[in-house]
């Protein structure tokens, strides 16, 4: 029991680090501040993969990390409640995508592809939706004054954040249904990935 503890802690600091790595590829949509942060990826496979508690802890790790490797450097810290609405708890909540994760796992055990792809966007919007509201509640409230001359801070924070979620979501969901095409094991933990195989 301590030896799968420690295995799943190593897993996920790996994710982290991973994700974070994922976030030093441009990934600017356009001319506008609109972003796909990819590092959302791993998490949301590692939470499918381990669970929503693993999930939201490997989420904070790769938050810290993002705020000493660039936040504090760019200027993306204003004070400590945007510094810990954005870095932490925004990082954080991306692990809750692990809440679908008995659905994920129990369909793919039944081979029933409609409801495990089903399953796989809901953990995606679940993951980019919970991250971005925090973006778009420190938008709106802390970098309100960045807003375009006459325009509402609100929805400012709501079309560029709106914006990044809509197209993190997508690409999210998209490399889950293709990870699930393509290595569905990714997506259950070892002993129960050779049993499924087992089954075949």
């Amino acid at each position: 029991m301590q030896h799968q503890r420690l295995l799943i802690q190593i897993e996920g600091a790996i994710i982290a680090a991973f994700a974070m790595a994922l976030e030093y590829i441009p990934h600017t949509v356009g001319p506008s501040a609109i972003e796909v942060s990819l590092g959302i990826i791993p998490v949301v496979i590692y939470s499918l993969r381990r669970g929503a508690i693993p999930g939201m802890s490997a989420g904070l790790i790769w938050g810290l990390l993002d705020l000493i490797l660039r936040g504090l450097g760019n200027g993306s810290v204003l004070n400590a409640w945007q510094g810990l609405l954005e870095f932490t708890i925004a990082f954080m909540v991306v692990g809750l995508a692990g809440i679908v994760q008995r659905p994920v796992q129990v369909s793919l055990q039944q081979q029933t592809k409609v409801k495990t792809i089903t399953f796989l966007w809901g953990a995606a919007f679940i993951g980019t939706f919970t991250k971005y509201f925090c973006h778009f509640l420190a938008g709106a409230v802390y970098w309100g004054s960045y807003a375009p001359k006459g325009m509402n801070a609100w929805l400012y924070s709501l079309t560029v954040n709106g914006g990044s979620f809509i197209a993190s979501f997508v690409l999210t969901g998209l490399v889950l249904c293709i990870c699930l095409a393509m290595v569905p094991k990714l997506y259950l933990p070892k002993d129960m990935a050779f049993h499924m195989q087992s089954e075949k």
